[in-house]
């Protein structure tokens, strides 16, 4: 039996349920064992039977938006002091040396690329592909700036060379990563490329999204995951799915905001269709809704094929992965590079149209619900591509590349 410790962040949905897809997978004679810094999502861990380490520093409020933007590349201000990250990567060197762990599996948790290391214990990253290494050096065009006219298709080329130059060479790291790696024993991470490449980086994406694509040692591609939460749908959903009208699922994961919240269901309440919206940890108690948009919980929205006609979504690669899977056709607004990225490759497949989050308050937004309601074709793509994704299971896959590992290693 070996220990395998999982390291999220707690407070992205996304990143917590991919965690829980791995660690299912395992064999049973593993142990997967969870640390956490914030506990938003924690819950979904204790839920799915896991042993869950609570750890601190957790982020504040404020920290936390830092973070997220930071991640998506909207700020170079970062919340990870001196203190922070030497508070975390001590806590989890010690996590790591308590259950002696043969491997770290991680989402986006930038201190784990010291502190796995520094114990000398394999890195693994289930990761999309956007804004991975090999992609930001052999794209073209990353989708920094949007657009179709030769304006913007030219900007997009400058600025995604900028990017990539920036991304390899210019030390954007937070200078914390630099001064407590040294003080580890290792290299000082300098550059956004030493906080988002593990050893092992497992791309969790379809075989078309790396097609012209070639992957450098330490990169293979596992296949889709996504969530699969456990219980059922609420009674509301198979309500509305018996009634006459179509019914439109708003999901917004956990990295949208309440703005693009309120926007998307005011147009979506302007449409003769029922909405089933998981935003309620988006909104504020006095906030009003049309009648038509039902707002819930989170949901297993793996359930919902068969009941939802249409999606609004913002382009998490979770929430995409699923709609694929269900054959549930989509209209996408990314609000970064990588989600970007993602409803694009579902564009190329003919199963989504993408908008920009700005015009989700406008009346682009109902235009393309109706549509993707409307089009047999892209409904037809609904169907091919989740035919496609039937055959994929990336939580097995990435289980069974960490576990080759480790057995490689003990050999």
């Amino acid at each position: 039996m070996s220990t395998i410790v999982f390291c999220p962040i707690t407070f992205n949905l996304a990143e917590v349920t991919r965690m829980i897809e791995v660690a299912r997978a395992l064999d049973p004679r593993h142990r997967a064992v969870f640390q956490g810094y914030e506990q938003d999502f924690a819950s979904l861990i204790i839920d799915a039977g896991f042993e869950y380490r609570p750890s601190e520093p957790s982020f504040t409020e404020v920290q936390r938006r830092q973070a997220l933007r930071f991640d998506q590349g909207k700020t170079l201000r970062s919340p990870f002091t001196d203190e922070l990250v030497a508070a975390r990567v001590d806590a989890e060197r010690r996590l790591i040396r308590e259950v002696d762990a043969a491997a770290v599996v991680i989402g986006t948790n930038p201190t784990s690329m010291i502190s796995a290391r520094a114990e000398k214990v394999p890195l693994f990253y289930p990761v999309p592909f956007a804004l991975t290494r090999p992609q930001v050096e052999q794209v073209g065009r990353i989708g920094l700036v949007r657009g179709t006219g030769t304006v913007a298709r030219v900007a997009d080329t400058v600025a995604t060379r900028l990017l990539r130059w920036a991304y390899n060479h210019a030390p954007l790291a937070p200078r914390a990563f630099a001064r407590v790696a040294v003080a580890n024993g290792l290299a000082p991470l300098r550059t956004i490329a030493s906080l988002l490449e593990a050893d092992h980086n497992l791309l969790t994406v379809m075989p078309w999204e790396l097609e012209g694509f070639s992957l450098p040692p330490g990169y293979a591609r596992v296949g889709p995951i996504f969530a699969h939460l456990d219980g059922e749908l609420p009674p509301i959903v198979a309500e509305l799915a018996a009634e006459e009208r179509p019914l439109v699922y708003l999901g917004l994961g956990s990295s949208a905001h309440r703005g693009l919240a309120l926007a998307a269901a005011a147009r979506l309440g302007e449409l003769p269709v029922n909405v089933v919206a998981p935003i309620r940890h988006y909104l504020d108690p006095d906030d009003r809704l049309p009648a038509n948009v039902h707002v819930t919980d989170l949901l297993p929205a793996h359930r919902l094929g068969g009941f939802v006609d249409a999606a609004v979504l913002h382009g998490g690669q979770g929430t995409v992965q699923t709609a694929c899977a269900t054959g549930i056709p989509f209209v996408g607004l990314g609000l970064q590079p990588e989600q970007v990225w993602n409803i694009d490759q579902c564009v190329a497949q003919g199963n989504a149209i993408a908008l920009s989050p700005k015009q989700a308050g406008t009346r682009n937004l109902a235009d393309a619900v109706e549509r993707i309601l409307a089009d047999e074709r892209v409904r037809a793509s609904a169907d091919r591509v989740a035919q496609a994704f039937r055959a994929e299971d990336g939580g097995a896959a990435a289980a069974r590349y960490v576990e080759a590992q480790i057995a490689s290693i003990e050999r």
